[in-house]
């Protein structure tokens, strides 16, 4: 089958300028060959701290951020390579959710205006249908239809994430990016948006591809995982593996520093800014517990430690 959303060695770096004249002294590595994939359907959670990538990699699947090599394909489509025509249907493909609601809404228009601006746009259906639409797509998400003469600015968090939730399905897309989706609400409204995607998963039939910090969303959430360090993905397998009976330091220092009432947190030196250009050698040996010589030299690679479970560690 194939997939419907492939990333082969993805690399996004940023340049560093310094001087007068803001010459290029080197690159932040954001993405530095990153390589996932995903059927229809499917929810893989990618987690790391701030600053690894995560973002990142959903700006340059969007083609919001310009990769430097690699490529990212959606139904077998080279996104970096579509016509006009084909980038519309990319965008109806593939949609966003942020962390912030209050920013991603158009503070000067209404609810029903939000949710139908882009289909209307999209040819989907018309102006006389509008109102319709929009009232199917709110009862989707659990709000009812006498909101969509409202602005934003009239309701709460968890409302708005599910008025950006209604917004992203508008337009029918096959996989949704939830980018942070959930870390700006309170813990009980956050359930209860994680059910509602679960249950929109199940009507629709949709792929998430669920992008937070917080290790218990995802085991909520996730049938797989991806974690990530500095721009490279450095373990990946199923939710119940990774989670459960992790194989990479990080990982397991990841997990670690879940808080719990009377448990430690983990001993780790404070993460860097980012990789940049001319480094060798695992990103991680600096922090590693375990590291040993050969880290600080070798770039280790993914490799499967078990069926579907891959970890880039040569300490093993």
């Amino acid at each position: 089958m194939q997939p419907l959303l492939q990333v082969e060695n993805l690399k996004t770096w940023f340049p560093i300028k310094k001087g007068v004249f803001a010459r290029t002294v080197g690159y932040v590595r954001a993405l530095d060959g990153v390589s996932l994939t995903m059927q229809a359907g499917e929810t893989v959670g990618v987690v790391g701290e701030s600053g690894c990538g995560k973002s990142t990699l959903a700006r340059t699947i969007l083609r919001l951020a310009k990769s430097r090599e690699g490529r990212v394909l959606v139904d077998g489509k080279d996104v970096s390579r579509l016509s006009r025509k084909e980038m519309q249907e990319f965008r109806r493909t593939v949609q966003v959710v942020f962390q912030d609601p209050h920013a991603s809404l158009n503070p000067r228009h209404t609810v029903l205006e939000l949710l139908t601006e882009a289909p209307v746009a999209h040819g989907l259906f018309g102006m006389e249908e509008r109102r319709e639409r929009a009232e199917r797509l709110l009862g989707d998400v659990g709000l009812p239809p006498d909101i969509l003469d409202r602005y934003p600015f009239a309701f709460s968090g968890g409302q708005r994430q599910r008025i950006c939730i209604a917004r992203a399905l508008a337009l029918n897309p096959k996989l949704l990016i939830c980018d942070e989706a959930v870390s700006a609400l309170d813990l009980s409204i956050r359930a209860q948006v994680l059910n509602l995607l679960e249950e929109l998963q199940e009507k629709r039939g949709l792929a998430y591809l669920f992008i937070t910090h917080d290790i218990g969303v995802v085991e909520h959430v996730a049938d797989r995982v991806v974690v990530m360090y500095l721009g490279k993905v450095v373990e990946s397998g199923g939710c119940e593996e990774v989670l459960h009976t992790p194989a990479h330091p990080y990982t397991r220092l990841l997990l670690a520093a879940v808080p719990a009432i009377g448990k430690p947190l983990p001993d780790a030196p404070p993460m860097e800014a980012g990789a940049t250009s001319g480094e060798s050698g695992c990103p991680f040996a600096p922090r590693c517990p375990q590291a040993q010589e050969i880290c600080r030299h070798t770039l280790p690679s993914l490799r499967e430690i078990s069926p579907g479970h891959f970890s880039a560690c040569q300490c093993d």
